[in-house]
């Protein structure tokens, strides 16, 4: 599947949810379910908190081992795993849907921080350049946290089964396609490695004369780094201090939009001021790739910029806004801190799966963080709970990247990375899409509205 067919399924899939769902609003009388509660992935159907007691049984044990496992391999393809640690919050420990939500972003958090701290001390593993790729984090991390506004918006909106739909075509899509990039990266690296092992026993002289197992030291050997002057290569603080305004300005603006009324002149007000925050981020870092990519082509230097093979002009550009606000939407819709979007577009436009998936763990720490801290000040996930599966998440994160770079040491392969990404993201699927379909069909059967609703009144 080519990129081009790819955003041809996920457009006409898309197209064709939405306008099913315009049809059964109309099949339905709005007025006569009017008085029931709307129902929504994140944020549920019930009102109460159901919060288990934290205390020894099959049931947390369980859920610490999906954790672990889904913890830490999870940042490993730079997906976090939202998807897998919703359904288990809610089907094996108890929790209500927005709880486990809550206190799925908090197992995100754990697990990224540890990733991107462990991935701090790690080199590039091709270049003289940090292997958290700052400038793509400056394009994607506004677009991402703007998206998770406007999907947690949405989820209020949306009809439980057309949020089911869209994630079921949307995992569906970005993992088969991961898996076939994953695929293409598993032929490559093999023809590579025929390659190198030819070269490495067998050299040819100028006089065609036959030499074997030669060995060539080099004249002025490389000096290794320590791991402290990699940490301090790999920070860029001036990008990083972007960032941290950016997470404040979002911080602020959630804080204080919870404290209005909700449809209020205010409200709207507070909501839209997240845009031209966003978009003054998005466009410095859009038109410093843009003049950066229009220089480079002028001098005739074809190195690509931010790793990736992508050309910077405008339409590209627009595209990485649009799948950075889809995969911030999403995660919003879901709970996950939009890293199957992000994951998926980063090994699609040429980044190498290490850079791909320290950054998109980087990028996600941020939008994790931003919805545990509102969380935290809604007060909507037990803190001992919180606490618990943090750690987990954070032993996970340190555990698996850990794993897998060792695991890509001795096979010498980095298209683990994709598969593990493509893995993810199908489980993921699978488990959001029988949830889905179950609650889906115990709406049916009580007759609830199928259709949009109506976000002031679902508040």
């Amino acid at each position: 599947m080519s990129t081009k067919g790819f955003l041809i399924y996920l457009v006409s899939s898309f197209s064709v949810a939405l306008l099913s769902a315009l049809f059964l609003t109309g099949t339905y009388d709005v007025k006569h379910y009017a008085s029931l509660s709307p129902p929504s992935p994140i944020y549920g159907s019930e009102n109460d908190k159901v919060w288990p007691e934290l205390k020894v049984g099959w049931r947390v044990a369980l859920a610490t081992v999906i954790g672990f496992l889904g913890s830490a391999f999870g940042t490993v393809g730079g997906v976090g795993g939202g998807g897998i640690f919703v359904p288990m919050l809610t089907l094996i420990v108890g929790f209500d849907t927005k709880s486990a939500a809550a206190l799925s972003k908090c197992m995100i958090m754990g697990a990224s921080s540890a990733s991107v701290s462990y991935n701090l001390r790690l080199p590039h593993p091709t270049k003289e350049v940090p292997i958290i790729d700052y400038n793509l984090g400056l394009l994607f991390q506004p677009m991402l946290m703007l998206g998770i506004t406007v999907g947690v918006a949405l989820s209020v909106v949306f009809p439980y089964w057309l949020i089911t739909v869209l994630i079921i075509i949307l995992f569906l899509g970005t993992s088969s396609r991961s898996f076939y990039k994953g695929t293409q990266m598993w032929r490559e690296e093999t023809l590579l490695k025929k390659e190198m092992a030819r070269q490495k026993t067998t050299f040819v002289n100028s006089r065609g004369e036959l030499l074997i197992d030669i060995e060539y030291e080099q004249l002025i050997p490389n000096q290794e780094k320590s791991s402290m002057q990699i940490v301090c290569f790999n920070l860029k603080w001036k990008m990083i201090l972007i960032l941290m305004a950016v997470w404040v300005s979002f911080l602020l603006l959630q804080i204080i939009k919870n404290s209005v009324e909700v449809c209020s002149q205010w409200y709207w007000v507070l909501f839209c001021l997240q845009f031209p925050i966003a978009l003054s981020v998005f466009g410095y870092e859009a038109v410093k790739l843009y003049k950066d990519h229009k220089e480079r082509m002028n001098t005739g230097n074809l190195e690509f910029i931010c790793e990736a093979s992508i050309e910077w002009t405008a339409l590209h550009i627009l595209f990485c806004a649009l799948c950075g606000l889809l995969g911030g939407t999403v995660g919003g819709l879901l709970g996950s801190g939009g890293g199957f979007i992000l994951g998926p577009l980063l090994i699609e436009i040429g980044v190498i799966p290490q850079v791909a998936s320290a950054t998109a763990t980087f990028v996600m720490m941020f939008s994790s963080s931003l919805s545990v801290v509102e969380f935290y000040l809604l007060k909507r996930f037990p803190i001992p709970y919180a606490l618990y599966l943090t750690t987990v998440s954070v032993l996970a994160g340190f555990w698996g990247q850990y794993f897998v770079r060792k695991l890509m040491g001795i096979l010498e392969r980095a298209s683990i990375i994709v598969f593990i990404l493509s893995g993810i993201i199908f489980v993921s699927a699978l488990t959001m899409g029988v949830v889905g379909i179950d609650q889906s069909i115990k709406m049916i059967q009580d007759h609830e509205f199928m259709g949009f609703l109506d976000f002031c009144s679902s508040q």
